[in-house]
């Protein structure tokens, strides 16, 4: 029987230690209970104020291209670092469309924050929190936090405080829906990776479900029926994206269904408002040449199987895709900060919210008051990025000059405000062709180029601008494989 009781010892071993991991986690988050608070207090746990004698504590909210790059021109020596976020990565939203077709996996454009700034996982008074930020109290320079659980077979989600002595709000927008009924229970958005992997999943179960026997003709097309609203950089280059997928490799894998599938693009105005008109009329004929429709109308209403535009008509989808811009978050509402126009936390020119101490605000999620004279400027990666980079030297500086802990740095002189400069914008529409306006705004002149040259910029441009090298051998070599062998159609 010796087999017989070494099968009891290997099930006793595997039995699950569900509340040896309870306790563990609370054991973990006990640690960070203000010493110097009455027992009846410790209940609540967190990270208590820094002592004079310790380093000041930067807070960053959230980990999109603002905050990131905010962490990696940080100083670990002078600060600690914790950032509170429900991802652990940063997204390189420029290429996040490729992915949604198999030109690129999803771990090329994900940047894990602790190679980003490697202090975080290293340093004993630096974090990283997955988790909420729910509220703000800049009286006691206190954060409030709520974890983030993963499905209802998890631990309840945690509540615990962060005091700071200095707090950058970076935690960005969330997609605009203007208030229409059915967008959010039905379509797709395009600003994170799992939105992408969602898309993918989608578009391929669509295209296998069209090729099953009894589905009739109006049913397969509307199942191949991708519809995308709103025409900006993201919507026009993830209908480039798509209709290169359609036309290289779904016209050669699903040859049953390959005259079902095509693809609209729903815009209000003009496709591409912010470039050149002759670079607008080039990419309008070259997504018509590659088999995108576009369609000039608003959405009034979505349903489960078509939306209904302002005159009445009905476009059936298979597939919605909503990029029609960003507004403020329900946690930047919440916030009893001042607001700029359009409902972003309100900075002054050194980027800081003027009616508090220690807090500063950049990214989507903030923009220029009213009575700076500067206007608020667009939700751009280029603009989060320098606005980080900007802060990063601000906030090192004022730590040398001795303003690094709380309510320290009234006196201390900031230098030169941010100023901004465009540096153009570019944008893929397929077929090997891409555009590119190196203009400063739409009434400024500049160089502006449409085709292949373009397309080969925007592909140099953005491999040297992923975070590390290890994304960009990533990337490069999905581009090559895509070339060589054709998208992965796998649906995993």
């Amino acid at each position: 029987m010796f087999w017989y009781r070494n099968l009891i010892k290997i099930s006793t071993a595997n039995k699950p230690k569900s509340h040896i991991t309870t306790n563990l986690l609370l054991t973990s988050l006990s640690h960070f209970s203000t010493a110097n608070q009455p027992p009846a207090a410790a209940q609540t746990s967190g990270l208590g104020p820094t002592k004079p004698d310790e380093k000041p504590r930067v807070v960053v909210l959230g980990s999109g291209w603002a905050g990131c790059r905010l962490m990696k021109g940080l100083d670990p020596k002078l600060y600690d670092i914790v950032c509170v976020s429900r991802r652990n990565h940063m997204v390189f939203t420029p290429l996040l469309a490729s992915t949604c077709v198999g030109t690129l996996e999803f771990r090329s454009v994900a940047e894990p924050i602790t190679r980003i700034q490697p202090s975080i996982s290293s340093a004993p008074g630096s974090y990283f929190f997955l988790a909420n930020s729910t509220g703000v109290d800049t009286e006691s320079h206190e954060v409030h936090c709520e974890t983030v659980t993963d499905g209802a077979d998890t631990l309840d989600p945690w509540k615990f405080k962060i005091s700071y002595d200095k707090l950058v709000i970076a935690s960005g927008a969330q997609a605009s829906t203007f208030g229409i009924h059915g967008v959010k229970e039905h379509a797709i958005f395009l600003r994170e990776v799992h939105h992408a992997q969602e898309i993918r999943r989608k578009l391929l179960l669509n295209l296998m479900l069209s090729d099953v026997p009894g589905i009739s003709e109006e049913e397969k097309r509307r199942l191949l029926h991708c519809v995308v609203v709103g025409g900006g950089p993201t919507g026009v280059e993830f209908s480039g994206e798509l209709s290169d997928f359609i036309r290289k490799d779904v016209h050669q894998r699903y040859t049953h269904v390959k005259d079902y599938i095509h693809v609209t693009l729903i815009e209000a105005n003009e496709i591409l408002s912010s470039f050149d008109d002759r670079l607008r009329r080039y990419a309008i004929k070259q997504l018509t040449k590659s088999g995108v429709h576009l369609v000039r109308g608003i959405v009034k209403d979505v349903k489960p199987e078509n939306i209904i535009l302002s005159d009445g008509s009905k476009v059936p989808y298979g597939l919605l895709v909503w990029s029609t811009g960003v507004g403020p978050s329900p946690f930047v509402n919440s916030l009893g900060l001042p607001k700029s126009p359009g409902g972003r936390i309100g900075i002054d020119e050194w980027l800081q919210v003027p009616t508090v101490q220690d807090v500063f605000s950049i990214g989507d999620c903030s923009g220029f008051l009213e009575s700076t004279g500067k206007p608020v400027l667009p939700a751009l990666a280029q603009v989060a990025e320098r606005q980080g980079k900007y802060l990063a030297n601000l906030l090192n500086k004022i730590s040398k000059d001795g303003g690094g802990h709380a309510n320290s740095a009234k006196d201390i002189d900031f230098g030169d405000p941010f100023e901004y400069k465009h540096l153009g914008s570019m944008a893929t529409i397929g077929r090997f062709k891409a555009l590119v306006d190196l203009r400063q705004s739409k009434e400024a002149k500049g160089i502006s180029l449409a085709g292949f040259v373009s397309w080969f910029i925007w592909r140099s441009a953005y491999l040297t601008r992923v975070v590390s090298w290890r994304n960009r051998f990533y990337v490069a070599i999905n581009w090559l494989t895509t070339f060589v062998f054709g998208r992965d159609i796998s649906r995993i």
